[in-house]
């Protein structure tokens, strides 16, 4: 797919690396939907960068715990644009608790942020795009999806069943639209990580380096415009992490 002209939706894009894939879409010549839920600052900040550099860019608000919302969010986009051709799953809740003190709260908002919305908004767009006759969907997962975090049990959760529904709305959805999870390992890890966390994250990695958004954006970019024959896949970027 040539990203030249065609509208693109990414979720939680006014933040971390939501932010630099709307950036790189842009950049390729991408109409960008930016997506937030409570950063509307840091989206406007996101739009008018793609918009100062001659790009095309709107915000849009929706709580995707919501289907309504959900709802809302891909008919608003449509309405403002006309389609969508591209959408990438990005929003997610990352929140460290022991066994013993994970709630109903959540499980739930874990399983809602990063499994139940990636799903809807893809039947929605998806369906839309499979009218248009072409369109990509790419859900930016989590190595921890194979391999669990201690002490992220509905995070991990979430991001097992979330490499598992690319796969089947891959099929569901072809063969116009290509459907791919990219896995990520060690990629901007949270800000209340200390110094040495983040060096043990580091030496965990067979590359001895922590991933950038900038590599992020690249495999975005290569499933978008790369290829058209990946679908179904999960796209490990971790660094090696899983090997080690």
């Amino acid at each position: 797919m040539d990203l030249n002209g065609k509208v693109a939706l990414v979720t939680g894009a006014g933040r971390r690396l939501g932010r630099a894939v709307a950036i790189a879409l842009a950049e390729r010549g991408a109409v960008l939907a930016i997506h937030y839920r409570n950063s509307q600052a840091e989206a406007g900040a996101t739009v008018a960068q793609i918009v100062g550099t001659g790009g095309r860019a709107r915000s849009f608000a929706a709580d995707l715990e919501q289907i309504s919302e959900i709802e809302r969010l891909v008919a608003e986009v449509i309405a403002a644009f006309g389609r969508i051709d591209v959408l990438i799953n990005s929003a997610s809740v990352f929140v460290r608790k022991p066994l013993t003190d994970i709630s109903e709260r959540d499980w739930d908002i874990n399983l809602d942020t990063n499994l139940k919305a990636p799903f809807f908004l893809s039947k929605i767009a998806g369906l839309a795009m499979r009218r248009n006759g072409a369109g990509k969907i790419i859900n930016l997962g989590d190595w921890a999806g194979i391999r669990p975090y201690l002490n992220y049990i509905p995070y991990s959760v979430s991001k097992a069943g979330l490499i598992g529904l690319t796969r089947a709305l891959a099929r569901a959805l072809a063969p116009e639209v290509q459907v791919n999870c990219i896995a990520l390992g060690p990629v901007m890890p949270p800000d209340d990580y200390d110094a040495a966390e983040l060096e043990r994250l580091r030496k965990a990695t067979l590359t001895k380096r922590l991933g950038s958004p900038a590599d992020v954006a690249r495999a975005v970019i290569f499933l978008c415009e790369g290829t058209d024959f990946a679908t179904g896949s999960t796209l490990m970027l971790d660094g090696g992490r899983i090997l080690n």
